[in-house]
């Protein structure tokens, strides 16, 4: 008799996790159309999901535990992405985390909604740890354009999220395809937070001078 109640429960929680998936792609499907300032209830995620509404307080119970789950799931290949960059030389660090930024837009989208909402949970410093390491390495080596770290992270996590979120707005007033403007964008990027061989030089000898 025990195995038919399991089997139930399984099934239970194959629906569950089913509807809650529903869910979360509808809150990002209305993100998408409406921008993160148009605002999201729970029952229009519930109507665009085609779902029952009470199910929705009854597994999130709440806007933001829907945007927070939510983000969890959809910040997976973002994370893994930032994480497998780890080491790269800046510059191929910086163009992963802006094509991986551009291909998979909901972390962005979901951090900054949740940020506007007064949550100070979500995350937004790209790889914060490692990418720190990293950053301090290349500091130390002098190829930074500044030698402040922790600005130089907050400037890359800023213009990575700013443009994700002002893209298409971006290539409208500029009146370019949106696809041309991204590979503009993304070497300026590299330039922006890259030092060439020769400055590094230049800066160098300056030192020298100055001793």
């Amino acid at each position: 008799m025990t195995a038919p109640r399991a089997g139930r429960r399984d099934e239970r929680t194959r629906d569950r996790d089913a509807t809650e998936e529903s869910l979360r792609a509808a809150a990002i499907a209305l993100l998408r159309r409406g921008g993160v300032l148009a605002g999201l209830n729970l029952r229009q995620v519930a109507d665009e999901a085609g779902v029952n509404r009470g199910l929705v307080y009854q597994y999130f119970g709440s806007r933001r535990a829907l945007l927070r789950s939510a983000l969890f799931h959809r910040s997976r290949p973002n994370a893994e992405d930032a994480a497998g960059a780890a080491g790269l030389p800046l510059r191929k660090r910086l163009s992963r985390l802006f094509w991986t930024s551009l291909r998979h837009p909901e972390p962005v989208l979901l951090a900054t909604l949740l940020v506007l909402d007064g949550d100070d949970r979500p995350r937004v410093l790209l790889n914060r740890g490692e990418g720190r390491k990293d950053l301090a390495a290349e500091a130390a080596r002098g190829e930074l354009p500044i030698d402040d770290v922790e600005a130089v992270q907050a400037a890359i996590a800023s213009t990575i999220y700013g443009y994700t979120l002002l893209r298409e707005h971006l290539a409208r007033e500029i009146d370019v395809p949106a696809e041309e403007l991204d590979g503009r964008m993304a070497r300026c990027v590299e330039a922006m937070f890259t030092r060439r061989p020769s400055d590094a030089g230049e800066a160098g000898r300056a030192g020298e001078a100055g001793q």
